[in-house]
C-alpha cells in the first residue's frame, strides 16, 4: 500500500475515533519509513495541550481497530504524540487558528531570491488557496513547509 494511502486511511480512522468530542483534535497523520523501520505517526493536540494519558489513550484504541481491519502490511512503530511547539502547518483549520502567529516558511523554488524566511500568518483564502504572509501572498503549492516560528 502507498504512503499516502495508508496516511489517508489512517487519517480517517483515528478521526471517526475522536469523533462526537470536542477536546482531542487530530492534526496530522505521517507514515514514513526511517532507518529501516516504518513509523506511523499521529498527532493529536487540544486547549491547553494533550497529556501522556490523552496519547496512549488514543494508541490503544488506534492499535486496536489497526490490528482488527489490517490496514498495513509491513510491520511498523506506532507513536501517537504532541505535534510539538513548532508543529507544521497542513490544514485550512491550522492556517486559520494560527493567523496572527510568526511562522517559518520554506518554499519548493526560491521567490525574489528567498527559498527560507519568517513572516506573520495573516490570511488564508480557502477558495484561492493563498497564505497572506505579511505583505505578499503566496499560493499553497509554492510552500514545501510551514511552521510555527520559535522565538528563543
Amino acid at each position: 500500500m502507498a504512503r499516502q494511502q495508508v496516511e489517508d486511511q489512517v487519517m480517517a480512522l483515528a478521526e471517526e475515533m475522536l469523533a462526537g468530542q470536542d477536546i482531542i483534535e487530530l492534526v496530522d497523520v505521517e507514515y514514513v519509513k526511517e532507518r529501516g523501520d516504518w513509523y506511523l505517526r499521529v498527532y493529536i493536540d487540544k486547549e491547553g495541550g494533550i497529556d501522556i494519558e490523552d496519547c496512549q489513550a488514543l494508541s490503544e484504541k488506534l492499535e486496536a481497530k489497526l490490528d482488527e481491519k489490517d490496514m498495513i502490511p509491513e510491520s511498523y512503530i506506532l507513536e501517537v504524540s504532541s505535534p510539538g511547539i513548532d508543529r507544521v502547518l497542513r490544514k485550512e483549520r491550522d492556517f486559520v487558528r494560527e493567523q496572527g502567529k510568526k511562522v517559518d516558511v520554506t518554499l519548493y523554488a526560491p521567490i525574489d531570491g528567498e527559498k527560507a524566511f519568517t513572516a506573520e500568518l495573516k490570511g488564508y483564502d480557502a477558495k484561492a488557496k493563498l497564505l497572506k504572509l505579511d505583505e505578499r501572498e503566496l499560493p499553497l503549492d509554492k510552500i514545501a513547509q510551514i511552521r510555527l516560528h520559535i522565538d528563543f
